[in-house]
């Protein structure tokens, strides 16, 4: 590789043709292809039409939507072709998916930071690197515009530097020059980049994104990789304030996020006012907006990637989308339709880095189901499938069904939260090869409430006290919070909630209360503390009877939150569940001294009736009896 020369005496001297270029590549060496949208289609057409001319080639890239199909032209060579390529591409996933199984004998699994690191070393020497750049500045310096992650080392590595220079190549700042003098042949070329455009939006994709908006706090950081999903998650991030973003990949919504001031990266606690990537995909417009714009920085994949660096970022949120999970845990991941680039995986970094971070968290988000909802992507075991990221890395998983939490979660707990946002259709199913694996007892049942779907419209949070509170419908994972629940309660309390002295609360008991069909039966729980950890301080509860199509209601309070308004404010939503339902109305029984239900009862906006049946107060109201004015 030439150096020392003065770059611009050099440049006319160094540009060839892109046959002429390609012509230089030896039998038997290893040649490295720019990655994604910095492909440099040129010279990989003028590579593929020189097959017959070049034998022995190993062709190294990235997963990518070959322009020029040099791996399935490898994949379908007959057994008289002596040209012998080989194709390795690095991937972290399981070549599930039909497109990458017929080709997984080129996968070399490696998560996306270690790879520049084999380049440099020389573990893997490149003997040649084909690459896109821009032209030169005034100071000779080329720009690797929309794709540096693992190129940028391959290029500083190689023996033999090919680049085609491309006028449309965005300019981008940060770590993503290479100087004309360490490139050894110029191929001018100017042509479109390629493109990817936005997948269609999905019911699931924007239901994802509204259960995990909940968890975005203002001035967090993201990593998000691109997808239907993703893409929804970010358009529901509208009404955020000051995000910052590190992540592998820079999209279109993130460009349209930043425009609107949602980002600014004032927050970020390390890069501040700067979002850092390594790779942009999009349209003609983003490539626009990257291009020497001073918010935007690309440094390599051993940088953006690194797990160190990743946990250095406040409150770093790491959103990624999984193809299958099974009921422990276990997470595989590949390309998903209009996913086109989860195959170039730094899930895992990211999903250990984000957990690093102060207040960071690792959301995994999946649509339920696949093949237009034939299979469920919830499965008991990932048998044939390799896992991706192991269960002890998991933490948020979110499907159109629900959000979970399974760090510090025990195997059956997990069992029953992915069996709760799984589709209602495969629940049956899952619940009882969770019995036969032991992940649960053979004993349990949950009967008609495993299909219950979860009424997201129906959770809200409140500032009591300084301190939020979400109201929000029960879950099957509650189970054991609602036990500590009313095992807190005094006892007096008790016998206000149970009408008698009551000293245990069985497991049993309990999941008649977290295992709701949210039709029927219906329990609302005020929950304060970390999603996934919280304590559930009050409880309302209703129960149909069909005879009257009323529903029978119930609360208890911890002590301490007694007294603040949370009773009505579960009340409240127990009569709009209800309502929504096609409920008649709602009845309370209580004791005669118990003058906070009644209270509590009559400040319903219906006319409250009251009736003595047996030394208890019965109440009632009907919701075509709304109070007059």
């Amino acid at each position: 590789m030439s150096n020392t020369s003065y770059w611009a005496d050099a440049y006319v001297e160094k540009q060839v043709s892109a046959g002429t270029a390609i012509g230089c590549i030896q039998p038997g060496q290893r040649v490295f292809i720019g990655s994604s949208c910095g492909e440099p289609q040129h010279l990989v057409r003028a590579l593929s039409d020189a097959r017959d001319s070049i034998a022995d080639l190993e062709i190294l890239r990235l997963m990518s939507m070959e322009s020029t199909p040099l791996t399935s032209r490898t994949a379908e060579a007959s057994p008289e072709d002596d040209s012998g390529w080989n194709v390795r591409q690095f991937y972290l996933g399981s070549a599930r998916p039909r497109a990458l199984a017929e080709k997984a004998r080129f996968i070399t699994p490696m998560n996306l930071s270690a790879i520049p690191g084999l380049f440099r070393s020389r573990r893997m020497p490149i003997h040649v690197a084909l690459i896109q750049t821009t032209p030169p500045d005034d100071f000779g310096w080329l720009s690797l515009g929309v794709s540096v992650d693992i190129s940028l080392a391959a290029a500083l590595s190689a023996d033999l530097v090919i680049a085609q220079i491309n006028p449309r190549m965005p300019r981008v700042l940060g770590r993503s020059f290479l100087h004309l003098n360490e490139v050894d042949l110029l191929v001018p070329h100017e042509e479109p980049l390629l493109t990817v455009t936005p997948g269609p939006e999905t019911d699931a994709g924007r239901t994802i994104g509204r259960l995990i908006a909940r968890l975005v706090e203002d001035g967090a950081t993201l990593q998000i990789n691109p997808g239907t999903t993703p893409e929804a998650t970010l358009l529901a991030l509208a009404d955020k304030n000051d995000l910052g973003v590190h992540s592998q990949f820079l999209t279109e919504s993130i460009m349209h996020l930043f425009s609107r001031g949602v980002i600014n990266n004032r927050h970020k606690g390390f890069n501040n006012g700067k979002m850092v990537a390594s790779t942009a995909i999009g349209s003609e417009n983003l490539y626009e907006f990257i291009n020497d714009n001073p918010a935007i920085e690309f440094h390599p994949s051993d940088y953006v990637n690194r797990t160190t660096v990743i946990a250095r970022h406040h409150r770093m949120l790491a959103l990624n989308v999984a193809m299958a999970m099974d009921l422990t845990g276990q997470v595989a991941a590949d390309a998903l339709p209009y996913n086109h680039f989860s195959g170039v995986s730094g899930m895992l970094d990211f999903a250990r880095g984000a957990a690093l971070s102060e207040g960071g968290r690792s959301i995994l988000m999946m649509p339920s189901t696949a093949m237009r909802g034939a299979k469920s992507r919830i499965v008991p075991q990932l048998n044939d499938i390799a896992v991706v990221v192991p269960r002890g890395d998991v933490h948020y998983i979110c499907t159109e069904y629900g959000l979970v939490n399974l760090f510090g979660k025990s195997l059956q707990e997990r069992a029953l939260a992915m069996i709760s946002i799984a589709h209602p259709d495969y629940r049956d199913e899952l619940f009882d090869a969770a019995r036969e694996m032991k992940l649960l007892n053979k004993e349990r049942v949950v009967g008609d409430a495993i299909h219950g779907v979860y009424p997201l419209r129906l959770e809200e949070s409140f500032e009591i006290d300084n301190m939020s509170v979400t109201i929000r419908p029960a879950k099957p994972v509650d189970e054991r919070r609602i036990q500590e629940h009313f095992y807190g309660l005094d006892a007096k309390d008790v016998r206000s909630r149970f009408f008698h002295n009551k000293r245990s609360f069985t497991r049993d008991e309990v999941g008649t209360v977290s295992q709701v069909d949210y039709v029927n039966n219906l329990t609302m729980v005020a929950v304060v503390g970390e999603f996934g950890f919280g304590q559930v301080v009050g409880i309302g509860e209703y129960l149909l009877d069909p005879a009257t199509n009323l529903a029978e209601i119930a609360f208890s309070v911890s002590t301490a939150w007694q007294g603040k308004g949370l009773g009505r404010l579960l009340q409240s939503k127990l009569a709009e569940g209800a309502r929504d339902n096609g409920i008649a109305g709602l009845v309370a029984y209580t004791t005669p001294e118990n003058h906070g239900m009644v209270h509590l009862f009559q400040c319903l906006p219906y006319t409250a009736h009251t009736a003595l049946e047996g030394g208890m107060i019965r109440l009632s109201c009907r919701f075509d009896e709304p109070l007059a004015g």
